[in-house]
């Protein structure tokens, strides 16, 4: 189904990023004073008021002075974002007046468009009343009369919204169904890492295209992009991130925004892929970045990249013992090597990544969970503490993604860290989570006359087939 595609476009400055946000009704893309902040094409789908739903594209500044001299790739995407684009809103600045870079700009939209893009000249910065009759000087870059808006006061919003709506093209949408809603994005894919360990490499093998930029400079990516993508009718999002340091280690607050969205990317997504360079040595900031996956409990495939470069020194079978002792707590994750440059392992990791998604989803009785853990209980129970006990009373599964399994005991704080480590080490060995992480949630439960803890309680055989109409003597008051 064709969505109608509208892109920002325009020189830096003058608040294409800010007008973004200002659609999509939260913070994507990086607002800062400096030029040249946006590099890569970021999107995302919006729903117009009493009007289609449409997909929004922010770019970066056309003409910008790089720092990592990538101009040339910032302006590549900027075309590529003009020809998918339905609709063009070139911005300016009603403050600062036509310069010679919006000319400049204009002649790029009249030269590549081919009558199938609509311009809609938008004037940005008319943050009252007074600034209106500055924005009509845009009138002499030939594109009517400019529509009026300020993103940071949203003053003329609504006359902005509309003049959206009425510039997109219906012919565009009107023999599609189902246009009118946001789409799934599917499983959300995030891609993690520290800086140049080969991220945007793997989104753009992915996605079999140049969807963000990549080079060797460091810092490259400054945004988190999605990138959304189908697999044989299997939608998931691509969640391409800037790369992790230390903190210590930032020094401007593009750097600060683009550390914590990434940090954000890991919360919000369903299931990461942890990009671990081979060809140079387990860092601080990868074990930081590991916790911080362990910290929300995200499935997790350990990608190990550049294995073309890693290969003459060690076996597969090497650099996963090696792993396992540089990466405390992800000995769990599936390991995955790849060349992503080479485009090599790509398979493997897409279907790894939804079994992940898929192991996370399973729900287990609370019956066999019971069973399950009276059968642990007997083989170690906790430790004394004082004299007291944790009694285990029932289990239950309290909710999916992540997997969470909360015991009902008689004193939560008897359980300590290493029992509780034993525990979900169990579970994972007995239960359908044997690679993704298990949230463990204790709760107090005062015991009745009627409680037995389930060390106390005498264990019952396994049902055969034969026997599903026969009353279960332990689990019936928790089965599901």
């Amino acid at each position: 189904m064709k969505r109608p595609n509208i892109a920002i476009i325009g020189r830096p400055n003058v608040g294409k990023s800010s007008l973004f946000n200002l659609l999509a009704r939260r913070r994507i893309s990086i607002v800062d004073p400096t030029a040249g902040v946006t590099r890569d094409r970021l999107t995302t789908e919006i729903q117009l008021p009493d009007g289609p739903c449409v997909q929004i594209m922010d770019t970066g500044g056309y003409g910008v002075e790089d720092v990592h001299n990538l101009t040339a790739e910032i302006e590549r995407h900027i075309a590529v974002a003009v020809a998918e684009a339905d609709l063009v809103l070139f911005v300016v600045d009603a403050q600062t007046g036509i310069v010679p870079l919006d000319e400049q700009v204009a002649r790029l939209l009249r030269s590549s468009n081919t009558g199938k893009t609509k311009v809609l000249l938008v004037c940005n910065k008319v943050d009252g009343e007074d600034l209106e009759h500055h924005a009509y000087e845009a009138s002499s870059l030939g594109f009517g009369n400019p529509v009026m808006i300020s993103a940071t006061t949203k003053y003329k919003r609504n006359a902005f919204l509309e003049a959206i709506r009425d510039a997109i093209d219906l012919d565009v949408i009107k023999d599609a169904e189902g246009l009118s809603h946001v789409t799934d994005a599917g499983m959300l894919l995030a891609l993690v890492g520290k800086r140049n360990a080969g991220k945007s490499t793997l989104t753009n093998a992915i996605a079999n295209e140049e969807r963000v930029i990549v080079s060797d400079k460091e810092g490259t990516t400054r945004d988190s992009v999605d990138v959304r993508l189908t697999i044989k009718d299997r939608a998931f999002t691509l969640i391409d991130t800037a790369g992790v340091r230390k903190h210590k280690s930032i020094k401007s607050d593009i750097e600060f925004y683009s550390h914590h969205r990434s940090l954000r990317a890991i919360r919000r997504a369903d299931v990461t892929l942890f990009i671990i360079d081979a060809s140079v040595p387990i860092s601080q900031v990868d074990k930081q970045l590991g916790n911080e996956i362990l910290k929300h409990h995200k499935p997790v495939v350990l990608v190990v990249n550049k294995w073309d470069l890693a290969e003459k020194n060690y076996t597969k079978e090497e650099y996963a013992e090696y792993l396992d002792k540089a990466m405390k707590g992800l000995d769990f994750a599936p390991l995955a090597f790849l060349s992503a440059k080479n485009k090599q392992g790509l398979k493997d990791v897409m279907a790894m990544a939804f079994n992940l998604h898929q192991q996370a989803q399973h729900r287990v009785t609370t019956g066999q969970l019971n069973r399950i853990t009276q059968g642990i209980l007997e083989q170690r129970l906790p430790p004394a503490t004082q004299g007291k006990r944790l009694r285990v009373f029932y289990v239950t599964q309290l909710d999916i993604c992540p997997p969470t399994i909360g015991l009902f005991v008689n004193h939560p704080d008897l359980c300590d860290p290493n029992y509780e480590r034993f525990l979900i080490n169990r579970y994972r060995d007995e239960l359908p989570y044997s690679e993704v992480p298990i949230k463990l949630v204790i709760r107090e439960r005062r015991k009745t006359s009627l409680d037995t803890p389930l060390d106390e309680r005498k264990r019952t055989p396994k049902k055969s087939k034969d026997d599903d109409d026969k009353p279960d003597t332990f689990s019936d008051e928790y089965d599901d």
